[in-house]
């Protein structure tokens, strides 16, 4: 089906279900709204989305142990969204890795009944543990007690779960086989000394260790462990002598025969991987002579065995997790973890004596935290080559086995220069052969965000960047971490891209569909300066922006009509505003570009008399390529005596799908239309890719793969 026709289809076309869903573990409240993936009686698996009626029933949602519960549900399925852009989070992915049929939007839900069996005194369980720990422990303890010890990571501030994706430490506060093992050595060692035969405490552990795997939320590094710990136990039970090895490959084989869509899972894809590097080196790792080498060897291996993925997934790799990890993993296996435990158990049996130890261990904690912050502020600690193709996966995975091979046949150190560096060099390098400009419309909704990419890496520019319009909410309908264009959409295209410095930040004007995401940019990327237009920086839009410029000691430059700059063979010129007054849409900063035959125009949300001014003051701007039409298409804008003198080859549109305003207005586009000038729109094919090279334009669209290309020489 065709991209347009099929972000079309309306739900009242889309078949309505009524059936029983009983929810998995994976789900989460959020705002006025849960979602997460639920079974119906046929066990076909849907994903989720209910909104509350009202804050009473919220409340009792989020009071109750919902895995395992039953509700009949009306609702329809829903036409899954496609990505904003080629590097953002894809739906239809998700759903397949979790092997779901599809998603539901659900209309009405009652609980026809409470979770039982096994599975429902494991969720009850898990429930009762969450709510002992936001009870009993201080709230800044809270996030990282449920992550350790129930795998829960839902309530982890976003600020910190960034610095330690910065210092690649977020493994750590997944539940993995160092748990697994850590756990089950206290448990059987305590069986042992309550003097239970060893035959009865290995039965006991093969019953505990699933029991345990559910109750921590059943992540694919947690699976992997008990699987591999069972299939040993088993073994030995029945006299069988199964290697590690084999009990690891039967393992994995279990699960993709149980789970097939978790080959897609990055979780999965990481723990078997990384598992499997450590495993397959242990004689290398056992030939070690000290603990600190050791140590050493395990981080180096785990973390260059993970490379490609990480970097296929993510786009970057943090270069500091190999020293990093060599003073957090033992800092979290030896002392935090068994603090978090020991913690968790002395607010059952010793109340008093577990509020003393929070008041000591609490701002021990928060100092470590400060650490971490202060630590993943320094500069340069990611390597961010942006997604690599299939090309750089052969590279990057040749480099990696060389690496191991060099270092199994114990041949010199030195050959890691190679094994390491040459990968690194070529895909680093590649970067900077291609010779064409693209500029990019990226589809942030009711939004304008355009990226400039420049020949050779010559430089970047990024005008606006998004936002939502966002309207008062009762705080009981208000989430706990908002949606934020800027993070979750612009910063994952420039990554993808392997951008991480934006040699110029425009901030049209002060509207906050342009600049609500600046912030966020601001905090993700380096920037080496912003313009923005005269008057604008007082406007309240724009103050968290300018507070984190300022912090960043980023210069923020006032521009109008007549300034410009020059990178390579490209020039940029401010066509617009003439004065220094701020008014609004008609002082948007308008920039034009050229490049050899290639010239742009960009306008922000320039209105009519805007149009008139830059066609008075600038005769000569004509026969455009490229236009990025003002204010998203309205009908106070793209006039016909603009059109007619400009006569844009290709005219952009960047709306939001069904937008409150009807942008574009159909009159303007059948004003284009008239003039037989052609458009395109951010709302009906998503992302907007147009490339100049040797005198071609390329056009292609995130939802339409198909490529157009118009020769300018003619």
């Amino acid at each position: 089906m065709h991209a347009q026709d099929k972000m079309s289809i309306k739900v009242d076309d889309i078949a309505a279900h009524e059936d029983v869903f009983t929810w998995t573990s994976t789900h989460s409240i959020s705002g006025s709204k849960i979602r997460g993936f639920a079974v119906n009686q046929h066990e076909q698996k849907w994903y989720l989305t209910y909104a509350f009626e009202s804050e009473k029933e919220k409340v009792s949602f989020l009071n109750q142990s919902l895995t395992g519960a039953a509700f009949l549900m009306k609702g329809q399925e829903t036409e899954l969204p496609l990505p904003a852009h080629e590097y953002g989070f894809d739906m239809h992915t998700y759903l397949k890795s979790h092997g779901a049929q599809g998603m539901l939007t659900v209309i009405s839900m009652k609980q026809v009944l409470q979770p039982e069996g096994v599975t429902g005194w494991i969720a009850k369980q898990r429930f009762q543990m969450e709510k002992h720990i936001e009870l009993h422990f201080p709230l800044s303890l809270q996030p990282e007690t449920k992550a350790l010890l129930l795998g829960s990571r839902d309530d982890v501030d976003p600020q910190e779960s960034r610095a330690y994706q910065i210092l690649g430490i977020t493994h750590l506060f997944a539940i993995s086989g160092l748990h697994v093992a850590f756990l089950t050595f206290i448990f059987y060692q305590s069986l042992l000394r309550l003097s239970i035969r060893k035959e009865v405490a290995v039965w006991c552990l093969l019953i505990c260790l699933p029991v345990y795997a559910s109750l921590v939320g059943g992540a694919p590094s947690v699976w992997r462990a008990v699987g591999v710990v069972e299939i040993l136990l088993l073994s030995r039970q029945f006299h069988m002598r199964v290697a590690i090895q084999d009990a690891f490959a039967i393992s994995l084989l279990l699960y993709i025969y149980l789970q097939p869509g978790v080959l897609l899972q990055v979780g999965f894809q990481l723990s078997y991987v990384a598992a499997a590097v450590l495993l397959f080196s242990s004689p290398f790792l056992q030939a070690q002579s000290t603990v600190f080498k050791q140590s050493f060897w395990i981080t180096f291996l785990c973390q260059i065995g993970v490379a490609p993925i990480l970097l296929y997934h993510f786009y970057e790799i943090s270069l500091s997790s190999f020293v990093v990890n060599l003073l957090f993993v033992p800092l979290f296996s030896v002392i935090i973890l068994p603090i978090n435990l020991m913690l968790f158990l002395f607010t059952f049996i010793l109340p008093s004596l577990a509020d003393i130890l929070f008041i000591l261990y609490e701002p021990l904690r928060m100092a470590l935290t400060m650490f971490i912050l202060k630590l993943a502020s320094l500069p340069h600690q990611l390597w961010n080559p942006g997604k690599l193709s299939n090309w750089q996966m052969i590279v990057a995975f040749t480099g990696v086995v060389g690496t191991f091979f060099v270092l199994e046949l114990q041949y010199s150190f030195k050959r890691l220069a190679l094994t390491l560096g040459l990968p690194i060099i070529i895909i680093q390098g590649s970067l900077y052969f291609d010779s064409a400009i693209e500029v990019t419309f990226l589809n942030v909704g009711q939004g304008d965000a355009t990226l400039i990419e420049l020949p050779h890496r010559q430089g970047t520019i990024l005008i606006d960047s998004g936002g939502l319009l966002r309207f008062d909410q009762s705080a009981w309908k208000q989430s706990g971490s908002p949606f934020e264009i800027g993070r979750e959409v612009i910063v994952p295209f420039l990554k993808g891209r392997g951008i991480h410095t934006i040699d110029t930040f425009v901030w049209t004007h002060a509207d906050s569909d342009h600049v609500e995401g600046a912030e966020e940019i601001l905090e993700e990327m380096n920037v080496k300066e912003i313009h923005v237009t005269p008057g604008a920086i007082t406007e309240d839009t724009l103050q968290q922006a300018l507070q984190t410029a300022l912090t960043k000691n980023i210069p923020v430059k006032e521009k109008m009509a007549g300034d410009g700059f020059r990178i390579g063979d490209s020039n940029f010129t401010y066509l617009s505003p003439q004065d220094t007054t701020y008014e609004g849409n008609n002082d948007s900063l308008v920039l034009y570009l050229k490049h050899e035959l290639f010239t742009a125009l960009f306008t922000g949300d320039l209105e009519q008399d805007g149009e008139e001014n830059l066609l008075k003051s600038y005769a000569g701007i004509q026969n455009l390529m490229l236009l990025k039409a003002g204010h998203h298409g309205s009908n106070t804008s793209s006039s016909e005596a603009f059109l007619k003198r400009l006569q844009p080859r290709l005219t952009i549109f960047s709306a939001g799908q069904n937008n409150r305003y009807g942008h574009p207005s159909p009159d303007v586009i059948e004003r284009f239309k008239d003039l037989h000038l052609p458009t395109l729109t951010t709302a009906d094919v998503g992302s907007i890719h147009v490339r100049y090279n040797q005198q071609v334009m390329t056009v292609q669209t995130s939802y339409e793969k198909s490529i157009k290309k118009r020769d300018l020489s003619k």
